[in-house]
């Protein structure tokens, strides 16, 4: 489907937003859902593992759902006109797709990303026509992003605060019923837990709404960095920000308390390691045969836990996680010997608990 047009004396500023309106809908439509993969594990006989996997969409990642959220909303509430430059803050992963959704309506797009951003992400973006503005400082995206906006006439689609409420957390086959959908045949149908990770907030906030408005038994976990503000808000609300190093893990952790994190639709949280979280993901790569970016790892350590706790406890039942997106995207950063050793991360963290659940073969 070609851009949109711009907007002249026979396209009305209407009738462009419901072209762009009609061309992201149509989009929607023509993509499949998600996979979702059954991971068998060992010594855990009565829980079941499963993977959602989100690096399928036409984008790659999770983020797919949110940037078309994102600019449904946007366009909805009035925010985009004809030529607007869109502006985004972002560790990569939501640019690259808020990137397509701007290419397909014919905007220009810039993101707004931390300067060590990986270069696979880069140079996706880069190739769906969108500009990077790099930042030494991950803190600064935010004002930087909302600068730019404001200088080039454009808008600043702003996912840390609009990811809670761009999607419809009811349904309209949003991830958290599209799994409760996918579960239904299997042995234990509805999860005893769904294990995500803390990015914008936008992710847990829909899934966790969503178990309380169907009235499903179902616990939510959340997997955050330990260098992240988020495990420690949840505990203790009067905590907001966080200083000294972030975490290396892109997409997930946050300095500051997001306006789109709602701890109150969580129910228990995992602090992880950065070097536990690449080793995991590592590790899964090699189970699977395919590569899982360093959420994912982040996610499989939380799971882990969980599985721990199910087990001691002598508990049944299937634990539902996302794979974020392909470790392709990290071929330059966590899937890079030496850069993995300059930042201290080896092969060994978890090691054992991962080859307990998830043996390699041979």
């Amino acid at each position: 489907m070609p851009p949109l047009p711009p907007a002249d004396h026979a396209h009305s500023r209407s009738d462009w937003h419901r072209q762009a309106l009609h061309m992201l809908h149509a989009e929607q439509t023509r993509s499949a859902d998600t996979h979702l993969i059954a991971v068998p594990l060992t010594n855990a006989p009565d829980i079941q593992l499963y993977l959602k996997d989100e690096a399928s969409h036409p984008t790659g990642s999770l983020k797919h759902r949110l940037a078309r959220s994102l600019f449904l909303y946007a366009l909805c509430n009035g925010w985009i006109a004809p030529g607007c430059t869109i502006v985004e803050a972002s560790s990569g992963s939501t640019a690259v797709s808020e990137a397509y959704f701007a290419k397909m309506l014919g905007l220009p797009f810039v993101a707004v990303i931390p300067a060590d951003t990986a270069q696979e992400k880069i140079a996706l973006i880069e190739a769906q026509g969108g500009r990077c503005h790099k930042v030494k400082d991950a803190r600064t995206v935010y004002d930087v992003a909302a600068n730019i906006a404001h200088e080039t006439g454009g808008h600043y689609l702003d996912q840390f605060t609009f990811a809670e409420r761009a999607t419809d957390w009811r349904g309209n086959n949003n991830i958290a019923q599209s799994i409760f959908e996918q579960m239904r045949d299997e042995p234990n149908p509805v999860p005893r837990w769904i294990v995500c990770g803390a990015g914008t907030g936008g992710t847990s906030a829909t899934i966790g709404r969503y178990i309380r408005y169907s009235g499903h038994p179902t616990g939510l976990c959340v997997a955050d960095p330990e260098a992240s503000v988020f495990h420690r808000h949840f505990i203790d609300r009067t905590i907001r920000t966080v200083s000294g190093a972030l975490s290396r893990i892109e997409g997930v952790g946050r300095a500051r308390v997001e306006p789109s994190f709602l701890p109150d639709v969580i129910d228990r949280m995992i602090a992880v390691p950065d070097a536990a979280a690449i080793a995991a993901a590592k590790h899964l790569s090699q189970v699977l045969g395919r590569r899982c970016g360093p959420s994912t790892g982040l996610n499989l350590h939380a799971c882990l836990d969980t599985i721990d706790a199910m087990v001691a406890r002598g508990e049944r039942g299937s634990i539902v996680t996302l794979l974020c997106d392909s470790g392709e995207r990290y071929a330059s950063t966590c899937f890079d010997a030496d850069w993995c050793a300059q930042k201290g991360f080896g092969d060994d963290a978890g090691h054992a608990r991962l080859e307990h659940y998830l043996p390699l073969a041979g």
